[in-house]
């Protein structure tokens, strides 16, 4: 590398080093000391609260009294910036909402970024459930029905990285002790169109699940009826799966007339 491809180099891995900052912040996490921060990122003190200045002076980061740093509203608003712009979303809160009218059911979008998959949306039934999941929060991946849809339309490529890095994972959660199981397992779910949930992140959540196909720039996603395992017996099973799969085909024709550069 000559000297001037280094001194290119430098501030990008600067804003990286800086932008890693953001990763430690979760839900069980969400304020941090300097020294934590430092600490976690391997950096020294100087060049780690340089990096808390530059977030906190942008907004990213703000000052909680007598504890460290929190995220800062700057993340609030990008988040509503994120939500005028996703198509995905845009396109799903009116069908999500009409199908939480009819059935009186939570709804729930859920989409994949990047190797993370995760809940978008939520309309609330009458009464709303309870749920531990919400916006923002990651999915794990073999639980479920919404993750387990969009997993078995995705490509083996795509899937079988996930699989190796959680192949024990993967078989706890009864989706196949090696690969060949865990694909059959997904061959089936995608040839059925829809996957129903029984208790598998709550006990006493249910949830009916069909995939989104993904078209132009938007990610590929599900939509889910939720609802507790008492209501769930008093649905008629077949028009539960076929309203959700409805809603979602609904959902791929008006992602579809926006063309692949939407």
């Amino acid at each position: 590398m000559t000297d001037q491809s280094k001194a290119e180099a430098r501030p990008k891995q600067t804003v990286s080093r800086a932008l890693s900052v953001l990763d430690l912040f979760d839900a069980d996490h969400p304020v941090w000391s300097a020294e934590d921060i430092c600490t976690a990122l391997h950096c020294p003190l100087p060049t780690g609260y340089r990096y808390i200045r530059e977030l906190v002076a942008v907004g990213l980061l703000r000052r909680v009294s007598g504890e460290g740093f929190a995220l800062g509203a700057r993340i609030i608003l990008l988040d509503y910036v994120m939500r005028q712009a996703d198509q995905l979303l845009q396109n799903a809160i009116p069908v999500m909402r009409a199908l939480a009218a009819q059935t009186s059911c939570d709804c729930v979008l859920t989409a994949v970024y990047g190797d993370q998959i995760l809940d978008v949306h939520r309309e609330f039934g009458s009464p709303p459930l309870a749920l531990a999941y919400g916006r923002g929060r990651p999915r794990l991946p073999f639980q479920g029905g919404a993750p387990k849809v969009i997993l078995a339309a995705q490509p083996n490529v795509w899937v079988r990285k996930l699989y190796d890095a959680n192949a024990e994972v993967a078989a706890r959660a009864g989706m196949g002790n090696d690969w060949k199981e865990f694909r059959a397992t997904l061959a089936g779910i995608r040839k059925r169109g829809f996957y129903i949930s029984r208790g598998e992140l709550e006990p006493t959540a249910y949830a009916v699940a069909a995939p989104i196909g993904s078209y132009g720039h938007e990610p590929a996603a599900a939509i889910a009826i939720v609802l507790t395992k008492e209501r769930f017996a008093l649905f008629n099973e077949t028009v539960l799966i076929s309203l959700v799969c409805q809603a979602a085909r609904q959902i791929e024709g008006m992602l579809g007339r926006l063309g692949p550069d939407s």
